[in-house]
């Protein structure tokens, strides 16, 4: 691979021609990033289904003492 001018961290594959970047702490802080938003996603899935199941018991609550 061949340096890219004026970048430290960027390659030029010299069959593709692609450029390659090799700046392995940036991509480990963009996959840390990535499971990060996968943890919290997760976790707001899992309230809002809690939540979902405490509306449906306040519901049946509510229907059992005649309010509704």
């Amino acid at each position: 691979m061949i340096r890219v001018e004026g970048h430290t961290n960027l390659y030029r594959d010299e069959e593709t021609g692609a450029i390659v970047n090799c700046d392995t702490m940036a991509y480990n802080t963009y996959v840390s990033s990535l499971n990060v938003k996968d943890s919290q996603k997760r976790e707001i899935d899992s309230i809002k289904s809690e939540i979902s199941e405490i509306k449906f018991l306040l519901k049946q609550l509510l229907e059992k003492n005649g309010s509704i």
